[in-house]
């Protein structure tokens, strides 16, 4: 009988309005053909904020309210399953924490936030520092205009390496990274496995890697070098409540997950506040003006930053924020309805892909007046609940956004106290690989300051723009 009343009441459901395009492929012709944020945008006008579509042969179910996102991603988070092509998970590893739910994620899960906890990344405050004066002093030393998201893939890269291993040996470091760059590389490829092809180079390149970081492991356990500071060691210190530990490929395929995670995403979120920083004269002064005070009382920089001075950086932290809003670097994510579900009147069926729209969200004029204007004060006050969503909402949000935010505060902090940047093009369309970057990347060339004496009266000649 029960049965029956389910059949009747999924009958009397319809289905969120929409259109599912051509057979096989849907709208995907639709979607890829122009910015996506613009076939977003233009169905949200036409149907409301939950319409049906067909995306790469899946039915679809786009959500581009602040409530249903969280319906999808907290309250409600138990019918819905993350959900990835299986051609990402042979190349991440089939153990990586973001393609489970259920406890085995949230033992992970809770592994990973310890170990990248403010607690913990507190103490790395020098070593980051470290890593960003070397990488802004590398770029600057060559002279050349260089692509500015991949100047901010080889700092996160680092950063992550730092969070992840501590201080690895060199060997080991030179390794991981090239074979790193080759799995990232066919990432985004079209999976196809035959030899020659990106995807099939980052097949062989995630092998090396799992060998590499079984390598990794055995010394460290061999060496009994277990430090609970990075997450290599949380992952090897840990035991279940039958003293059961992780396998090597299980500690092999979240580090690469991590190492991945951390990288592409903080990379064009830090591309992006260079180009608003550079767009806009005024906001520049201001940043400018904050991190001077602390440089100054860093003796011009001799002096390591503080995790608490990184507390002191209000101004900065808005424009962090503000970026994160209008870039939108994760617009949506994916997940799959476990049984049929009712939400708002609708039928989300059993099997369907589900996508909650961050950036609809981010952009919508009735949560944040004028959205399409850079503006920070809008962070001097909390956003209302689920209205802002950076790092994603609920149980799989990103365990890693202190961490993402503190590098970049430290790199904002010695980019704006020591360096100018001439951006040779900062307008243009807007690329994605997958996450959006200003076109080609954003190309800039980095000057060192050396006269700090001249700082004060120098506001603002961080950025130019050459025509």
């Amino acid at each position: 009988m029960k049965n029956e009343e389910k059949q009747k009441k999924r009958g009397d459901l319809k289905l969120p309005p929409g259109s599912m395009g051509w057979p096989c492929i849907g709208e995907t012709s639709k979607l890829y053909s122009q910015d996506p944020n613009v076939f977003f945008s233009s169905k949200q006008k036409r149907y409301g904020d939950i319409f049906k579509t067909n995306i790469l042969g899946y039915p679809c179910v786009m959500l581009a309210s602040p409530e249903a996102a969280r319906f999808v991603l907290v309250t409600h988070a138990h019918l819905f399953k993350p959900t990835y092509p299986k051609s990402k998970e042979k190349l991440l590893g089939p153990w990586a924490l973001f393609f489970h739910q259920g406890e085995y994620h949230n033992r992970l899960r809770k592994l990973v936030q310890s170990s990248l906890s403010p607690e913990a990344i507190k103490k790395r405050v020098p070593d980051i520092e470290t890593i960003a004066v070397s990488c802004l002093d590398s770029w600057a030393a060559s002279g050349k205009v260089a692509n500015t998201f991949h100047q901010m893939k080889k700092y996160a890269f680092e950063v992550g390496v730092l969070a992840i291993f501590g201080h690895l040996d060199e060997k080991y470091r030179y390794e991981l990274k090239k074979n790193y760059f080759i799995l990232d590389k066919g990432y985004n490829s079209f999976p196809s496995s035959l030899p020659g092809t990106s995807y099939h180079n980052a097949l062989l390149a995630r092998k090396r890697l799992n060998q590499i970081l079984k390598e990794i492991i055995r010394e460290r356990k061999e060496k009994k070098i277990i430090l609970e500071r990075d997450l290599l060691g949380h992952l090897l210190d840990y035991k279940d409540e039958k003293c059961q530990t992780l396998t090597e490929d299980q500690i092999a395929d979240n580090v690469t997950g991590v190492l991945f995670a951390a990288q592409d995403t903080t990379a064009s979120a830090l591309t992006w506040i260079i180009k608003y920083l550079n767009d806009n004269h005024k906001l520049l002064q201001s940043a400018k003006a904050e991190q001077l005070e602390i440089f100054k009382s860093n003796d011009g920089g001799k002096k390591h930053l503080t995790w608490g001075q990184t507390r002191q950086m209000p101004f900065t932290f808005r424009v962090i924020l503000e970026s994160l809003r209008m870039a939108s670097i994760i617009s949506f994510t994916f997940r799959e309805a476990v049984v049929d579900v009712e939400y708002d009147g609708y039928l989300i069926p059993k099997g369907w892909k589900v996508m909650p729209l961050f950036r609809n969200i981010h952009h919508n004029p009735e949560l944040f007046k004028d959205p399409q204007i850079f503006d920070p004060s809008r962070f001097e006050d909390a956003p209302k609940p689920n209205t802002f969503m950076p790092f994603g909402n609920g149980g799989h949000a990103c365990p890693g956004n202190e961490l993402a935010k503190l590098q970049m505060l430290i790199l904002i902090h010695h980019l704006v106290s020591n360096f100018r940047c001439s951006v040779t093009s900062s307008q243009g369309s807007v690329q994605y690989s997958p996450f959006p970057v200003p076109q080609h990347g954003l190309p800039a060339r980095l000057y060192k300051e050396s006269n700090h004496k001249d700082k004060d009266s120098d506001l603002g000649q961080i950025c130019t723009q050459n025509p």
